[in-house]
């Protein structure tokens, strides 16, 4: 099938390449344009670029596909398919409707919920127990489109956003390969969504990332877990600011905050609901270290408090 692919980060990456070993005719790759990154501010491409480069493939990096000469490409690529993941950029009609078949979405969720821009943080946050891919034909709405298949993953207890990340971009990358020539055939059947079951799964930001001590250890477990890699769960100890990466809940009680018990195997924290073991933790301007390191460098005791900011 002769296939334009738009994505820009590493979920994207992995199916774009699947697609190119599946042998798929890919005659253009559009992706976001570089950005300054890192310390230095230098100007990186993305992983979708990088793949694409790799394999000789065409590249373009509008900024926006509203002009019409921005779409030029689109339509002298003369596609069947375009298939999208994470692009960064809002299709409008004129692009849906250049590619004889239309256009794909590999979403990492089982639409109708988390529609949006961060499902894999909100389902960990959530609690969901179950997320996956969905194949969805696009049109102009959010993630509103025709379900084309559902794939489900189970999350775990102890998945993070990172890791729930690289579970789906590997499922994502399987599902499309499988799809398209099924496609191609035309033995797939649109489904509409439901929408009464929608949710939406709004952008992050770092003010999400706040640690309440006042919530059940079990909500903040999940907030910490959902926030990494990015932006990291925060609080606060003796007046500066501090990122916490790994905890487990458990049992205990006190008033929330407050420090219980320290050892090198963990800082055990009172929260609204029973207590949190801390294991990883970040100072400001320092390296994530496991709790035994951090502790090191820097003493607590119990009774010492998180969440003062003064």
């Amino acid at each position: 099938m002769r296939v334009v692919f738009a994505g820009t980060p590493e979920f994207a990456a992995q199916a774009l390449s699947a697609l190119i070993v599946a042998g798929h005719d890919i005659p253009l790759v559009l992706t976001q344009p570089d950005r300054p990154a890192g310390r230095g501010m230098k100007l990186k491409m993305s992983p979708v670029k990088e793949t694409a480069l790799t394999h000789g493939l065409n590249v373009g990096q509008p900024e926006s596909l509203k002009p019409a000469s921005a779409r030029q490409a689109i339509v002298d690529a003369q596609a069947d398919l375009m298939v999208v993941a994470a692009y960064g950029l809002i299709l409008p009609q004129a692009v849906l409707d250049i590619p004889k078949l239309g256009c794909v979405n590999i979403h990492a969720s089982l639409l109708p919920r988390w529609r949006g821009a961060a499902p894999i943080q909100r389902a960990i946050e959530a609690g969901d127990t179950e997320t996956g891919i969905t194949l969805m034909q696009m049109d102009a709405g959010l993630d509103t489109g025709d379900l084309l298949s559902l794939h489900p993953l189970a999350i775990a207890a102890t998945d993070t956003a990172g890791s729930l990340h690289d579970k789906l971009a590997v499922l994502g990358a399987e599902c499309i390969v499988e799809l398209l020539p099924r496609l191609a055939r035309g033995e797939v059947r649109p489904t509409p969504q439901q929408s009464a079951l929608t949710t939406y799964a709004a952008k992050i930001t770092k003010e999400n990332a706040r640690l309440d001590w006042n919530r059940s250890a079990l909500e903040l477990d999940r907030q910490i877990r959902a926030f990494n890699p990015f932006p990291g769960g925060q609080t606060w100890l003796h007046g500066e600011p501090l990122k916490i990466w790994h905890a487990t809940p458990g049992g205990g009680d006190g008033t929330p905050g407050k420090i219980l018990s320290v050892s090198p195997s963990g800082i055990h924290v009172a929260c609204g609901t029973n207590a949190l073991t801390l294991l990883e933790l970040q100072q400001a301007g320092g390296k994530r270290l496991p709790v035994a390191a951090f502790l090191a460098g820097h003493p607590l005791q119990p009774g010492d408090w998180f969440g003062q900011t003064d």
